[in-house]
């Protein structure tokens, strides 16, 4: 296997499914796909015994931008921004994974609405399809970096 892509989030928290939408939509020769919920580091058994090139973590996370925006959130940023829904948080379950993977890359997705309710809001929607698109073509470089300014 060359990369791993994990869904993270849940669906039934309308936005926080941003990331469960992505690992259900998203097929490429080349990657596996984990719908992992709100808890990756169950998968994490996965990451090590595949050592992928490339491991990319998507979920929602409030970084401040317009609804269905996303960045890749660098590993100092994580605990910055608004991801909440999982037992483990996100650097600590990448510390966890050590060098498992060549690479990792947390992408987040700037919900509108975290409540109670399935689907995702239109903008939300709109974001994480776009988003698929450019994982489609292999052009995972062209996803801004949130930075402090963002």
């Amino acid at each position: 296997m060359k990369n791993l892509l994990l869904g993270i989030g849940n669906p039934l928290r309308k936005d926080d499914g941003a990331g469960n939408y992505v690992a259900k939509s998203f097929r490429k020769a080349g990657w596996q796909v984990i719908d992992c919920g709100t808890a990756p580091e169950n998968f994490s058994g996965t990451v090590r015994r595949h050592h992928p090139d490339l491991l990319v973590l998507v979920d929602a996370a409030d970084m401040g931008l317009a609804p269905g925006e996303f960045a890749i959130i660098p590993k100092e940023k994580i605990r910055d921004v608004g991801i909440g829904t999982h037992q483990l948080p996100l650097d600590i379950f990448i510390d966890f994974l050590g060098d498992a993977p060549g690479a990792t890359l947390v992408i987040g997705i700037q919900p509108l609405r975290i409540e109670t309710g399935e689907g995702l809001t239109p903008a939300v929607r709109e974001g994480v399809d776009r988003l698929i698109g450019i994982l489609e073509k292999g052009k995972v470089g062209s996803i801004p970096v949130l930075t402090g300014e963002s």
